[in-house]
């Protein structure tokens, strides 16, 4: 247990109960070159492939299938014609309302090609969406230094696309205050307030790309949290992701940020939505993703410890991330304190 890091949130198998470091190795386990045999055909008859999860009956299993197998979202050219009423506006940025109670944003940057060998990342496009997959912000970004690729092929953008595009200083600004809440730095550094989570894929990468940056209590990284990744922990693209775990295809030619970040945001919630058992650390502690369960076991003396059996020595375990179930049951204990009946 102490190497492996085993806990109650890692993903579990329907018929064994085996728990794996990620949702990859779940599926190897169940559905991979060597599967384990009764839990093979089990998830065969009764087994959502996106989710994973084994249902009481086939039945069950392909109604459950149709819920969670998502649409892909509108495009964002549809959005943006729609907003500004006509197809020549296209190019200037758009700015939506968030609700004040929105817990998260989901951001997506288009990158073009800048310096001689063209591999320098220029953020030229930037999309927030809120969690309830509304645009809030997008808008083209004035290069921060000459473009030498536009990256045509991938980005959609050309020269007349950053004519008028927006400086990059108001981008940040826009940025931040979508972010902050009407909280102050301070404050968000050290425990949050208002603030919003920031959901996305790569968001080091986006963020470095604006030069902002925000605090690591508040990301919520597709490409970086653990049961998304592969088995060995390296990431997976978004684009694998949303076509295995969402249903629909993402990038198959021009990339749409607005799609790219709606898929995030899903990809966020879905993990979120995890009914896992509640453990004893505080789910509001902002520090739980850098303690592991070892520090759990040092808190009690070794004979206490030598009278467990391993089950009661499992629910000591903890993993050594953040999962994000615990963002969902921190939102509804808020709400709980002032409306027993709210839910997130």
């Amino acid at each position: 247990m102490k190497t492996s890091y085993h806990s109650v949130h890692q993903p579990k198998c329907g018929v064994c109960e085996k728990h794996c470091k990620s949702f990859e190795s779940l599926r190897e386990h169940l559905t991979g070159p060597l599967p384990k045999g009764n839990c093979s055909k089990m998830f065969a008859e009764k087994g959502c492939d996106l989710c994973m999860k084994i249902f009481d009956s086939s039945d069950a299993a392909s109604t459950h299938k149709e819920a969670c197998r998502l649409p892909p979202p509108v495009p964002i050219a549809t959005i943006l014609s729609d907003s500004a009423g006509s197809q020549n506006k296209m190019s200037s940025s758009f700015n939506g309302c968030i609700a004040a109670d929105s817990k998260a944003v989901a951001m997506d940057c288009e990158m073009v090609g800048g310096g001689s060998d063209e591999s320098v990342d220029i953020c030229a496009r930037v999309c927030l969406v809120d969690d309830a997959e509304n645009l809030v912000f997008h808008a083209y970004v004035q290069p921060a230094s000459p473009v030498t690729n536009y990256r045509h092929e991938v980005t959609g953008l050309t020269a007349e696309h950053l004519q008028d595009a927006m400086p990059l200083e108001e981008v940040q600004a826009k940025i931040k205050e979508i972010l902050y809440n009407g909280e102050i730095l301070g404050r968000v550094r050290m425990n949050s307030g208002k603030a919003r989570l920031l959901v996305g894929h790569d968001l080091e990468h986006d963020l470095e790309s604006l030069g902002l940056s925000y605090p690591d209590h508040l990301l919520r990284d597709t490409a970086k949290y653990p049961p998304l990744m592969k088995t060995n922990l390296v990431s997976h693209s978004l684009k694998y992701l949303t076509q295995t775990y969402l249903g629909y295809t993402i990038q198959a030619g021009i990339h749409d940020p607005f799609e790219d970040a709606i898929s995030a945001m899903r990809l966020y919630k879905r993990m979120c939505a995890q009914v896992h058992q509640l453990e004893g650390l505080a789910i509001n502690d902002t520090n739980y993703h850098t303690q592991s369960f070892i520090s759990v076991f040092e808190l009690k003396r070794q004979r206490e410890l030598d009278k467990m059996s391993p089950d009661e020595l499992f629910e000591l375990s903890r993993p050594n991330y953040r999962c994000w179930c615990l963002d969902s049951r921190t939102s509804i204990q808020e709400q709980s304190n002032t409306n027993p009946w709210g839910s997130w």
